[in-house]
């Protein structure tokens, strides 16, 4: 169902794709999504129109390709990306510093709005900083975390000027990525396969839980958490396994699910219908897992189109939770599975998705939006 995805080519290997947050209450389509760039000369943060929405052909198919609000030059690469609200959008470089850009709408332009110049840096026996790779950035505004290749996590908030917490040595290897459990709980995962719950409150500088992946120590990249279950967590990393976590009990994942191919680069719960989760990888496959108990009644169209559909039974344990990833039900043993890409060859870097809406950034050089998820 390729014909359902519109392309742009951008002539930058693009890194992060973000959905602009709708209004509160608003029921209106995704419109607008930021994206950022990597590996290029000259990096870029954009900002697009996902298309003409009135462009829709007989068959209510969707023509009208992505086009350029406006952009603003990035130093380093865009290492990660989040929207703080509507109008800005925080980001993480390779230099170490983060910066909120914003969104000027009335003249369509972006500017830098506040920098925290080398947020994550090296030091070194001449205690003279050298800049380390910010990895990840989560926001809850006016909230906004920061994670590292230095271990470093730092709480900022929009408004001012100093971090208001620094855990130094949170972490001896690399932190990949970062997000909220609640308002003050995070949770990071690293280069050696652990999840680390933080509790921002405590002064302590030590996680309040660790979990890990039994002895592989897989390097993992990426987390999402549940929106509605916030002890549902789901991870990918090095291997391409997707893993499902329940932090309430345990330390080890309750399901590992043979994903990927090569690294998983991001992992995300559809933010209002979570029994479907995408993943994204360095093999060039852009998997939808749909785990929601109506497999059977499914429309045909999932079997059409070139996409491949793989059935997996998951391991499960016995505990009764109304979640479908955590399930024991017999009926729910099988999850279905679409590569919604299935001729892509250089990695799928970024997705995100709203609504009906998926959008996605690759090496190509190029952004792709689908606008019928669920068709």
């Amino acid at each position: 169902a390729m014909e359902d995805v519109s392309a742009k080519f951008v002539s930058q290997k693009i890194s992060r794709a973000r959905w602009r947050p709708p209004p509160a209450a608003s029921l209106q389509a995704p419109d607008v999504f930021a994206t950022g760039s990597w590996d290029n000369e000259d990096n870029r943060i954009s900002l697009w129109s996902a298309g003409d929405l009135g462009n829709v052909g007989l068959n209510g198919e969707y023509h009208g390709e992505p086009h350029l609000l406006c952009d603003i030059q990035h130093n380093g690469d865009v290492m990660d990306m989040q929207f703080l609200d509507q109008e800005r959008i925080v980001v993480a470089s390779s230099t170490g510093t983060v910066t909120i850009f914003r969104h000027h709408q009335n003249n369509q332009t972006l500017s830098a709005n506040h920098r925290w110049e080398k947020a994550h840096h090296h030091v070194d026996q001449d205690t003279s900083c050298g800049g380390a790779a910010c990895t990840g950035v989560v926001c809850n505004n006016p909230e906004i975390v920061t994670v590292g290749e230095d271990g470093r996590i730092n709480l900022f908030r929009a408004d001012q000027k100093d971090a208001v917490r620094t855990i130094d040595n949170a972490d001896s290897s690399t932190l990949h990525a970062v997000t909220f459990l609640r308002t003050i709980e995070i949770l990071t995962v690293n280069s050696i396969g652990q999840l680390k719950i933080w509790d921002l409150r405590q002064q302590r500088n030590e996680p309040s839980q660790i979990f890990s992946l039994a002895g592989d120590r897989v390097p993992l990249h990426c987390v999402d958490r549940h929106p509605n279950q916030q002890h549902i967590v789901a991870t990918g990393g090095q291997d391409g396994m997707l893993s499902i976590w329940d932090i309430r009990q345990g330390t080890m994942p309750v399901s590992l699910l043979n994903a990927h191919e090569a690294e998983m680069w991001e992992v995300h719960f559809h933010p209002s219908n979570p029994d479907h989760l995408f993943t994204c990888s360095e093999d060039g496959s852009l998997w939808h897992w749909d785990a929601s108990t109506n497999v059977s009644e499914k429309p045909s169209f999932l079997h059409q189109g070139g996409r491949s559909t793989t059935y997996l039974s998951h391991s499960t344990i016995n505990q009764s939770v109304v979640s479908a990833w955590l399930s024991n039900d017999p009926t729910k043993d099988r999850m279905e599975i679409t590569n919604l890409i299935p001729n892509q060859t250089l990695s799928v870097n970024s997705l995100d998705v709203l609504g009906s809406c998926l959008v996605y950034g690759t090496d190509a050089e190029a952004i792709y939006v689908n606008r019928q998820l669920f068709a």
